[in-house]
């Protein structure tokens, strides 16, 4: 499950998931680990931009500005266990390319295709979560 993705209000966010491959054999592994998961989230905003060859890191703004607060997933099973980092700049994404950006579908290879798109759960609570930037 590399990315997904939710909407914030107008924007489009992107969320690219990662893991501890030295401390976790597996995603299903670290998913239930209180220290399992980075998930760095990317706002995008409407912008003209030519479509090219897709290069992953186009995902990342040219700021690394970020917040970043422990939380949990935003789809089932929800464990607690994904360190949050929220990146401050938005990327430009034209509608073109927001169309195919939700057209990924979030599967493992021979399992049903899942779409990537309103995969999430409604906002929750900050409760007691303390968020820090990096700026």
């Amino acid at each position: 499950m590399p990315f997904a993705f939710y909407s914030i209000g107008f924007f489009t966010f992107t969320k690219m998931f990662h893991w501890n491959s030295a401390k976790y054999s597996s995603f299903a592994e670290a998913i239930s680990q209180a220290d399992g998961l980075a998930i760095i989230g990317v706002l995008m905003k409407n912008k003209r931009a030519p479509f090219t060859n897709f290069d992953p890191s186009a995902l990342l703004p040219s700021s690394l500005d970020y917040w970043t607060y422990s939380g949990s997933l935003t789809h089932p099973p929800l464990h607690e266990s994904v360190t949050w980092i929220i990146c401050k700049e938005k990327i430009g994404i034209s509608p073109q390319q927001l169309a195919q950006f939700r057209s990924l579908l979030s599967t493992v290879e021979g399992d049903k295709a899942v779409p990537m798109q309103r995969n999430n759960r409604p906002p929750q609570p900050l409760n007691d979560r303390i968020v820090r930037a990096s700026f």
